[in-house]
């Protein structure tokens, strides 16, 4: 039997008598005969009609056996299969499970998917908590820096102050920490990581993470000194002393407690040297004969300024024994 689908108030049904018995269906542009022994009434046709319409939206009917394309079966009509209501069904502890089961075999891209399945499909579990930050900490295992960092921050933003608000701080900051990069290259992840680190270390000093984020702090402001130094370097290599100057300053100012700092104070004398500025010359030389007695570079500074007649004073006017002054007095900032 063939019908087109459309809405009962469009099909039009017609019954004309062939024969006794037999019965001719007009339902829009397809026809049939039908065979009775009982009288068909157009009534009964358009119930009929309304009962194919209603079957053919369900998926069970499909268009005329001419052509036209047959309706999704039954379970896909919206769009959704089998697999996905399967997958949906599945509950948060199972799926948790599956996905602590591939942390364990180190199949961390699988078991992040897993763990924000949880949150996803079930957002109000008790679970769906610890899937967020699990699944922060699966990217960063993976690595996955920027989807580590993400997602630790959205764990930050939703659950500040739970237990393991320090371990969300602490995937942020190692995300960063583990991109830095050797002082011949941007240093952006390096400031980062710096000041992640020290929100560790300030929000949560008695954590587990505190000791490491604390050596940590320590590494990053020598690599920041480091990259310093190295473009100093360039600009006195080139005897662009005014440029080398002020890389120098900033290694003398804000990373006065790294190994670079000697070196720093050495490489100001030659460059004020090279400008003529004898006095500020003779201040870096003093400083640092005076905090690092035995420095290698102490005794080249030295026999520098021997070579122009003049040896280490501290005349405690310059720029730089103010700012000696101010670290020999400050406050750890640990």
């Amino acid at each position: 039997m063939c019908f087109s689908i459309f809405p009962v108030h469009m099909v039009s049904g017609v019954v004309e008598t062939l024969s006794p018995g037999i019965y001719f269906i007009r339902i829009d542009s397809c026809m049939t005969t039908y065979t009775s022994n009982t009288f068909l009434s157009v009534t009964m046709m358009h119930k009929m009609a309304t009962c194919l319409f209603l079957a053919a939206m369900a998926g069970v009917v499909g268009g005329c056996s001419g052509g036209g394309p047959s309706l999704p079966k039954m379970g896909s009509f919206f769009g959704g299969s089998k697999a996905v209501i399967d997958a949906e069904a599945k509950p948060a502890e199972s799926l948790y499970r599956e996905a602590d089961a591939y942390m364990t075999a180190r199949k961390y891209e699988k078991a992040a998917k897993k763990f924000e399945e949880v949150d996803r499909q079930h957002p109000y579990s008790p679970l769906a908590r610890k899937a967020i930050i699990m699944a922060a900490y699966a990217h960063f295992k993976g690595p996955d820096y920027p989807a580590a960092i993400s997602g630790a921050k959205r764990y930050a933003t939703l659950h500040p102050g739970t237990k393991e608000s320090a371990l969300a701080q602490y995937i942020i900051s190692s995300s960063y920490f583990d991109q830095i990069k050797d002082p011949k290259h941007d240093q952006t992840s390096t400031k980062k990581a710096l000041k992640e680190l020290k929100v560790l270390v300030r929000r949560y000093p008695d954590s587990r993470y505190a000791a490491q984020a604390k050596n940590r702090i320590k590494i990053a402001f020598d690599v920041l000194a480091a990259k310093e130094m190295e473009v100093g370097r360039y600009y006195q290599k080139r005897h662009n002393h005014l440029a080398a100057i002020n890389r120098f300053k900033v290694v003398v100012r804000e990373y006065q407690q790294t190994k670079h700092v000697e070196e720093a104070l050495m490489r100001l004398s030659e460059s004020y040297m090279a400008l003529g500025v004898a006095n500020e010359a003779q201040n870096a030389a003093a400083i640092l004969g005076h905090n690092f007695p035995n420095s290698p570079w102490y005794r080249d500074s030295y026999a520098l300024l021997q070579s122009g007649g003049l040896a280490p004073r501290n005349s405690g006017s310059s720029w730089l024994s103010k700012t000696w002054k101010t670290v020999k007095t400050a406050v750890n900032p640990f």
